[in-house]
């Protein structure tokens, strides 16, 4: 089955996006680019800035799914408070467009794209890279990081879509779904 997917890196003054299509194990990448707002005066301004760019990216692509990076709560109270108006910016978009929404913290996104949570930017990219091509030109890592994290909501093998359910182990999903099981 197809699935589009709106990957955000959120930010005040660099919001990286990107847009993939998945079907199996094939990963598309339709867009990525940042969003610069540095030279906006106002904090206000920037979250318009974010919140209209989300919902012309939402109203172009028409993705099935957000995935956006949870912001990391580090010693600045201030930066995080900014960082999470940026992504209840994003979120409220997707929301207003009723597109489903899950966020990851940066620690879920580095192990589902290189297996450690401890990952650099610079790792991280270097992995995306291998998944999705990238132009050789792509230096901007907050684009790569929003990849990241529409990977890793692809990655993330959430069987609703087959039986309508969660499922919280394999043992579970098997049980239920004995058909799936393939004998050797």
């Amino acid at each position: 089955m197809e699935k589009i997917i709106l990957g955000i890196d959120p930010g005040t003054n660099i919001m990286g996006y990107c847009v993939i299509k998945t079907k199996g194990n094939k990963i598309d990448l339709l867009v990525m680019d940042v969003l610069k707002m540095s030279r906006l005066p106002d904090h206000a301004l920037k979250l318009k800035k974010i919140f209209e760019t989300t919902l012309r990216i939402i109203d172009s692509y028409h993705p099935d799914f957000l995935a956006i990076e949870a912001p990391f709560v580090g010693k600045n109270s201030q930066s995080a408070l900014k960082l999470g108006r940026a992504q209840g910016v994003c979120l409220a978009a997707a929301l207003y467009r009723s597109i489903p929404v899950q966020e990851y913290s940066p620690r879920k996104v580095k192990q589902a794209i290189t297996g450690s949570g401890s990952a650099s930017k610079e790792q991280v990219a270097a992995m995306v890279d291998r998944m999705v091509e990238l132009n050789p030109d792509v230096t901007d890592l907050d684009a790569t990081d929003a990849i990241a994290v529409a990977i890793c909501h692809h990655l993330q093998k959430d069987f609703s879509d087959i039986g309508g359910d969660k499922y919280s182990g394999w043992a579970k999903f098997l049980t239920e779904n004995p058909d799936r099981i393939v004998k050797k």
